[in-house]
Formats: C-alpha cells, sequence, structure tokens
C-alpha cells in the first residue's frame, strides 16, 4: 500500500514536472528578468560615461579660459585672477563647482633659458609640482609662460557603487599677448 501511494505521488511530480518543463509561456517573463538587470547597467553605465567626458571637456575649457583672460594684459591684479578664476568656474555649468581647483603659475625665463616663477596663485587644490619641468620644451631666453591647472573631482550619479571619483586633471599654457611675462600687481 505504502509502495502504491509513494508510487502513485512520485508519478504525480513527476508529471507535474515534465509538463511544466515542457511549457514555453513564462519563458519571456524569466528571460526579461534576467536581462534587465544587465541592461540598466549598461543604460545608467553609458548615461555616466557621457558626464564624465563632458566634465572632461568643460575641465579643459576652464583651463583654457583661464588662462586666456590672465594673459590679456602685461600685469594682473587680484580681483583680476579672481574674475579669470571664476570664469574658469562658470565652465562647470550645469555641473557643480565645490570641487574645481586651480593653480596659476606666471613663469619667466632668464637668458639662459632657466625658467622661474615670478608669482603663482593656487585655490582648492595642490600646486603643481611639476610645473618647471612642464615648461621645458616652452623655454626661450628672455619669454614667458603662464600655466595654468585645472583639477575637478567628478562623481558618477549612477555607477557611485563602482568608483566614488573620478580626478580629473587638465593644463593650459599661454604666453602673454602684450609682454613676454605677466606680472603680477
Amino acid at each position: 500500500m505504502i509502495r502504491m501511494i509513494t508510487k502513485k505521488v512520485s508519478g504525480k511530480v513527476f508529471d507535474f514536472y515534465s509538463s511544466w518543463s515542457k511549457r514555453e509561456d513564462g519563458m519571456a517573463a524569466v528571460e526579461a528578468a534576467l536581462i534587465f538587470p544587465i541592461l540598466m547597467t549598461l543604460l545608467l553605465g553609458t548615461f555616466d560615461m557621457g558626464n564624465a567626458i563632458l566634465t572632461n571637456q568643460k575641465a579643459i575649457r576652464a583651463s583654457q579660459v583661464t588662462a586666456d583672460l590672465v594673459t590679456r594684459t602685461p600685469t594682473i591684479s587680484m580681483d583680476g585672477i579672481d574674475e579669470a578664476i571664476n570664469a574658469g568656474e562658470l565652465s562647470f555649468t550645469p555641473f557643480p563647482s565645490d570641487t574645481f581647483g586651480v593653480d596659476i603659475v606666471s613663469i619667466r625665463f632668464d637668458d639662459d633659458a632657466v625658467p622661474e616663477i615670478i608669482w603663482r596663485e593656487t585655490r582648492n587644490m595642490s600646486p603643481n609640482p611639476d610645473v618647471l619641468d612642464d615648461v621645458a620644451s616652452l623655454a626661450e631666453a628672455g619669454n614667458g609662460v603662464v600655466v595654468v591647472s585645472v583639477q575637478y573631482l567628478f562623481e558618477p550619479l549612477f555607477a557611485g557603487f563602482v568608483v566614488e571619483q573620478i580626478p580629473m586633471q587638465e593644463i593650459a599654457f599661454a604666453r602673454g599677448r602684450r609682454s613676454a611675462t605677466v606680472n603680477l600687481e
């Protein structure tokens, strides 16, 4: 009797399993449930990467705008430097600019083309330690150059669980427009 009941129950279980495994009406839902997280990860990752690329272009633009504004006159005041830094910071609109940092360095080359720093203004970042090495290929005796380093920490909107911040640093070089060097008032 027990053997017969066990055989009947196992037969019913086997019949249920075999009929369930042959049915296809729920396969699309199962496949969608398996693929959906992958597709959402790709979509949101693409969004974050696009914003990161856009932010890096804005960092390039900020360094160039700041360098251009600083080198327009032979001498610049602290108010002029403030305005140039504000213009560079505005380049990041609509992204937040609280992690924006800038290092502006005016360099003069002596008669032997050895660089020396005339003045430096650094805000919200560490000074660029390699600035004199960076201008070695631009050395011309009696000339000068302004180096603007911009630093920005991009925070992805959706990929924060993978990477918290992406550091970006861009450097722009500009020569004085009306004089060999740009001096500070």
